[in-house]
C-alpha cells in the first residue's frame, strides 16, 4: 500500500491536521470575550493535560500513546457527530429519527475502527505501532458492518421517504452522513492504506474544522467594531488566520522531530541543526507529553465550545 511521502505529510499532517488543533486558539485563547467566558477552564486543561500525560508516559510510554490515540479517536468521533447536528439543528424530528441519525452515524465510524483493531497490525497506525489495542474477536467487523449496512438502510429509507411526501431535503446533513461513510470505510476498510486513510480522514477532519471556526469568527464580528483579534476575521486577513496555523504547525512539528523522531531531518533542517535529539528516558518522559499538550488541549475543549443548546447559542450564528 501506498506510504505517504515526506512532502504529502508535511502538507496533509502537518499542514492539515496539526494546523487545525491551532485554529482553537482563535475561538478561545486569543479571543477576550472567549477568555472572560471560559475563564480558568483555559488555564486549567492544559496544565491538567501536562500533569496527566506526564503520569501516564512516567507509568509506560505506550499507555500514554495509547490513551492520546483513543482520546484522538473519540474527539474524530465526535466532530462528525457533531457537524451533523450543526445541519440538523432547525430540522423537526421525532425522538427516534434523532436517535437513528446518530445511530448511522457513530456506526460509519464505529464499523471500520472496529475492523481495524480486528486487523492488527496493519501498515499504517494511528500515532505508532501497537497504540492500539488487538482485539481477538474477527467476527466483531462483519457484525458491525452488518449492523452499519441495515442502519444505513434504513436511514437511506426514512429520507427518502421524508422528500417523497414534500418534506425539505437537508442536503448538508445527508453529505455529512454519507461522506464520514465513505472516508472512513474506503480508507480504512477497503483500501488499508496510509495515503488513503490520511486523504480520507486528516483532510476530512481539518479543513471543515478550520472552516468552522472561520465561518464562527465571521458571524459573531459581524456588524461589531473590528479592534484586536476580530479584526482577522475579514477577508483581507486570512492569509494570517491561515499563516498563523501553518506557522504553529510547523513550530510543533519541527520541535518533534528534532528532539523525538528525526525522521523528516530534511523538512526541518534548522530544528535539526540546533536542537539535539534526545536519549535521556528523563527528558523524553518530560517533553513528549509537553509536546502534545496542544493536541489535548484541543480535544478538550472541543468539548465546550461547541455547544449547540448552549443558553448562549454558541453555534446559534453559523
Amino acid at each position: 500500500m501506498q506510504s505517504v511521502s515526506p512532502w504529502g505529510w508535511l502538507v496533509l499532517v502537518a499542514g492539515i491536521d496539526v494546523a487545525h488543533v491551532y485554529s482553537t486558539l482563535w475561538r478561545t485563547y486569543l479571543d477576550p470575550s472567549e477568555r472572560s467566558k471560559y475563564g480558568q477552564l483555559l488555564l486549567f486543561i492544559p496544565f491538567g493535560a501536562y500533569f496527566v500525560g506526564t503520569l501516564l508516559y512516567t507509568l509506560d510510554g505506550i499507555l500514554f500513546w495509547r490513551a492520546l490515540a483513543y482520546l484522538a479517536v473519540f474527539h474524530f468521533v465526535r466532530q462528525q457527530y457533531g457537524f451533523m447536528s450543526l445541519y440538523a439543528r432547525h430540522e423537526s424530528r421525532p425522538r427516534w429519527e434523532r436517535n437513528l441519525d446518530a445511530a448511522t452515524i457513530y456506526m460509519a465510524m464505529l464499523f471500520p475502527l472496529l475492523h481495524w483493531h480486528t486487523d492488527l497490525p496493519r501498515p499504517y497506525q494511528w500515532f505508532l505501532e501497537g497504540d492500539f489495542i488487538p482485539l481477538p474477536w474477527s467476527w466483531l467487523g462483519l457484525v458491525s458492518g452488518i449492523l452499519f449496512g441495515l442502519l444505513a438502510l434504513v436511514y437511506t429509507v426514512k429520507e427518502v421517504r421524508k422528500l417523497g411526501i414534500g418534506q425539505p431535503f437537508n442536503w448538508p446533513k445527508n453529505l455529512i452522513v454519507a461522506g464520514t461513510a465513505l472516508s472512513w470505510i474506503t480508507g480504512i476498510v477497503v483500501l488499508e492504506g496510509d495515503l488513503a486513510f490520511t486523504l480520507t480522514n486528516v483532510v476530512s477532519h481539518g479543513i471543515p474544522y478550520i472552516a468552522l471556526v472561520w465561518m464562527y469568527g465571521r458571524k459573531k464580528t459581524a456588524g461589531k467594531d473590528h479592534s484586536g483579534v476580530t479584526k482577522y476575521f475579514r477577508p483581507r486577513y486570512l492569509a494570517v488566520f491561515i499563516g498563523f496555523l501553518l506557522a504553529m504547525a510547523y513550530l510543533e512539528e519541527g520541535l518533534w522531530d528534532a528532539w523525538i523522531w528525526r525522521e523528516h531531518t530534511d523538512l526541518f533542517p534548522v530544528f535539526n541543526a540546533i536542537l539535539p535529539a534526545l536519549t535521556d528516558p528523563a527528558w523524553v518522559t518530560l517533553l513528549v507529553p509537553l509536546l502534545a499538550v496542544p493536541q489535548i488541549t484541543h480535544y478538550a475543549l472541543d468539548g465546550f465550545i461547541w455547544k449547540i443548546r448552549r443558553p448562549d447559542g454558541d453555534l446559534r450564528n453559523i
